[in-house]
């Protein structure tokens, strides 16, 4: 399976950090908030990796290459003017090929075992994971039924976690351009074609520079805890 790696935002809530880093880039544990889901997903089996790029884009591919030294192919989709996200995915698509891919958004951190994505989806065209509600997303996004469902309804909700296996057909019929990718998982639902996990787990999502911090001092911490201060240092 292959993995697209979402990365072209502004980050304009992490400003002044992002005036002239673009947000996946942003350290935090001694190492780029992109790096450690590129790792994560090549221990998990995805060694094909696109990532999109946009605000000040060039940084990416000069900092990360082609992948070889994680142990993955990259590929590059270059937007320029970044696109919403289903519009990035659909220029993106060429690359990722007609089987089912792994999506992650590019500004978070967490344990999430990616080797779960490496799914078919049968008949289904998404399958998303699920955290709780933070603090700054109280109300939820989406409710998870008994039986693994996503529905868009007035039930108990979570919070979408930025990390999805996606099938192709999602995307069939949509027009190139500024594209989102809500509405299309909420059609999905409506069609009872959306499964879903509540991963329990570590999850950060870094919208703003005091949560950056927050996450730097858990990863470090962390690692002197498993021993691996060594590797933070350099």
């Amino acid at each position: 399976m292959r993995a697209m790696i979402l990365a072209a935002g502004y980050g304009n809530r992490m400003r002044p950090l992002t005036d002239h880093t673009p947000k996946p880039l942003l350290e935090a544990g001694g190492k780029p908030l992109i790096e450690h889901l590129i790792e994560g997903l090549s221990r998990a089996g995805f060694d094909e990796l696109v990532i999109n790029t946009g605000w000040l884009g060039e940084q990416l591919p000069a900092r990360l290459g082609d992948g070889e030294r994680f142990g993955a192919r990259i590929r590059w989709s270059h937007e320029g003017t970044p696109l919403e996200t289903a519009g990035g995915i659909l220029r993106a698509l060429p690359m990722l090929g007609d089987e089912p891919f792994a999506l992650v958004n590019g500004d978070i951190w967490t344990d999430y075992d990616f080797s779960r994505l490496n799914r078919d989806l049968a008949a289904d065209r998404a399958h998303l994971v699920l955290v709780d509600n933070p603090a700054h997303h109280a109300d939820g996004d989406f409710h998870l039924t008994e039986q693994g469902r996503v529905r868009d309804n007035g039930a108990a909700r979570l919070t979408y976690a930025g990390i999805a296996c996606l099938h192709p057909a999602l995307f069939h019929g949509l027009a190139s351009g500024e594209q989102k990718l809500a509405p299309l998982l909420r059609a999905a639902m409506a069609d009872e074609r959306v499964s879903g996990e509540h991963h329990q787990g570590q999850w950060w999502d870094i919208g703003t520079p005091r949560r950056l911090e927050q996450l730097d001092q858990f990863l470090r911490v962390r690692a002197v805890g498993s021993g691996g201060a060594g590797e933070l240092d350099g």
